[in-house]
């Protein structure tokens, strides 16, 4: 076995704060975020009347990752996530480029959430669609979450669990009020449905797993969470219930009241401003501000985890293992993760965001789902963790669809991911000591 560091149980100074149901609101803030609000539009235009299906098969996908998740979670109480899975299961190495790609994501993730924050605004106050206006939405934005969550963590969950209803009732009432408008012709798409080509499919499906993607977070922080091994579980798999319904129902409103939905920039206020006027398309934009906000409230709780628990374990700077004294707060690791995440944001665009973001987490998806066959291999199904049905089944399904996806994507994301892969293997190869 290497004398590499290990992922520590829980790093020094961090507490136990975050309740059950302040772990499913980071779960939904995890995940629901600006793709429910934006990707309507990419998806029809990439799917057309298919685009509900794909909604529901994603969601479907989806919760085949989820369920590795949530039962690799209930053997640990540790922080970690996806890097103490792959470790356990494949060694210190591998723990360290899932713990350093996952990080990538993140910083990918908040930067492509900035944007999608500054593409709603953009339709009630134009000039937030470019110059001072676009900056100033997305360095805010960064800026304030950032602050938010090196206060404290406990400050950051309850923050999640309000922007939680902030972004769900304006999407319960889209639908709740749209389903009476919708044309089932064109929402299903009846007789004119053409064929969908199969590189429009591969780079849908990514877009569409984006919307859901986030749920592979919600562990890394399960240090500072009370009884993580059965709360954990439970959130993940409540949230993938609730927003596989809301995402279906959505996307069928959308495509049912808007005939231009694949030509629109912010496709839900679009929709509503058809069917319930200005007032409700001032509240979706409300909703999508609140929802994206939320999403980057989790993602920057959540990501600069990784990059502490690699530095307390001897990767990168010192200054990164840092608590701080009052707050309890990995402070340095989150200031780092807003500022490289505002400088990515600043000079990328949201789809290509999310696509790179999407396919770096694929990393983390398929060691997962090994992980857990690893796992059960070594310790079967030991009480008190979450029985799989048809037992290595879902994880092995799991693991063929991850690696489907990854080879159906862009060769220039692919080569990014490399690169990032080889650089991480540099950073591991001259580890300090930890501390």
């Amino acid at each position: 076995m290497s004398n590499a560091p290990r992922l520590p149980p829980t790093p020094a100074g961090l507490t136990r704060a975050v309740g059950r149901w302040q772990i499913l609101g980071l779960s939904i803030n995890s995940v629901v975020g600006s793709g429910v609000y934006l990707l309507p539009a990419t998806a029809f235009a990439l799917l057309g009347p298919f685009s509900v299906w794909g909604v529901l098969a994603a969601g479907l996908t989806v919760s085949l990752l989820v369920l590795c998740y949530a039962k690799a979670a209930s053997h640990f109480e540790q922080q970690g996530g996806s890097a103490l899975y792959a470790q356990e299961a494949f060694g210190p190495f591998a723990g360290f480029q899932i713990g350093w790609t996952i990080w990538l994501t993140r910083v990918a993730t908040a930067a492509s959430l900035s944007n999608g924050l500054a593409d709603a605004v953009a339709r009630f106050w134009p000039d937030a669609g470019t110059g001072v206006g676009r900056t100033t939405i997305i360095a805010g934005s960064l800026l304030l979450l950032g602050a938010i969550n090196i206060v404290g963590v406990r400050q950051a969950a309850q923050l999640s669990l309000a922007l939680v209803f902030g972004k769900l009732v304006p999407l319960l009432l889209f639908v709740c009020i749209g389903v009476f408008h919708v044309d089932w012709e064109l929402a299903l798409g009846g007789p004119a449905a053409g064929a969908v080509d199969l590189r429009s499919t591969s780079e849908a499906a990514l877009l569409l797993l984006f919307a859901y993607a986030g749920f592979e977070n919600l562990s890394v922080a399960a240090g500072e969470y009370q009884n993580p091994r059965r709360n954990v579980p439970f959130a993940l798999v409540a949230m993938i219930v609730l927003v596989t319904t809301m995402y279906a129902a959505v996307q069928l409103v959308a495509q049912g009241t808007l005939p231009d939905l694949a030509a629109s920039s912010t496709p839900l206020a679009d929709a509503a401003a058809r069917f319930g006027g200005e007032g409700l398309a001032l509240l979706l934009t409300v909703g999508a501000a609140l929802s994206i906000l939320g999403t980057s409230n989790a993602t920057l709780l959540l990501g600069p985890r990784f990059l502490h628990t690699l530095a307390v374990s001897g990767y990168g700077p010192r200054v990164l293992a840092r608590v701080h004294p009052r707050f309890r707060t990995p402070d340095i690791a989150i200031a780092v993760q807003c500022v490289v995440a505002m400088a990515l944001a600043l000079s990328g665009s949201f789809v290509q965001l999310a696509l790179l973001s999407m396919v770096t987490r694929l990393l983390a998806y398929i060691t997962t789902s090994a992980s857990v066959l690893v796992l059960r291999r070594r310790h079967g199904d030991p009480p008190g963790t979450l029985q799989l049905p048809g037992g290595p089944l879902i994880p092995l399904a799991a693991l063929a669809l991850s690696l489907a996806l990854l080879l159906s994507a862009r060769p220039a994301h692919l080569v990014a991911v490399g690169i990032a892969v080889l650089i991480g293997s540099v950073v591991y190869r001259f580890p300090r000591r930890a501390g």
